[in-house]
């Protein structure tokens, strides 16, 4: 039985482990969030309104983060093949299960954005790794 949410054995830290390395294939990685999160916020788009809601990703990368949030069954693609044929992308429910985790992620990033700041001479400066401070991620708050 865990004791502060953490597992006393080594079999329970191997299962707690394997668990967050499923969870980070799945969804890690610079764009799949993002994406996700701008479809959540702006409901189905086509490929060129998503690619514009999500700053920074390129049309390569975005087409192969689609694919794969299709194959993990995040997202759906439907197809109207009118005049002109219209594609337009669309969160399934299962992506649903994510929002604790979005919601836990946007509130640690806004901490540790500020913890940042504090240690910074100016306000403006980057961290020397990450975006300008005022940049966000490139997709609308949650």
């Amino acid at each position: 039985m865990p004791v502060n949410g953490r597992p006393q054995t080594l079999q329970g830290c191997m299962a707690a482990m394997g668990a967050v390395q499923d969870a980070l294939y799945v969804v890690g990685g610079k764009w799949k969030l993002p994406v996700i999160v701008a479809l959540r916020e702006n409901g189905p788009l086509r490929f060129n309104e998503l690619q514009r809601s999500v700053r920074g990703i390129s049309a390569r990368v975005l087409s192969t983060e689609l694919k794969q949030l299709e194959l993990n069954g995040f997202l759906e693609r439907s197809v109207d093949t009118g005049t002109p044929v219209v594609v337009e992308y669309r969160l399934t429910p299962y992506a649903d299960t994510l929002s604790p985790v979005l919601g836990a992620l946007r509130e640690w990033g806004a901490m540790h954005r500020e913890k940042i700041r504090g240690r910074e001479p100016a306000a403006s400066a980057a961290p020397a790794d990450g975006p300008p401070a005022d940049a966000g991620i490139g997709v609308p708050a949650l």
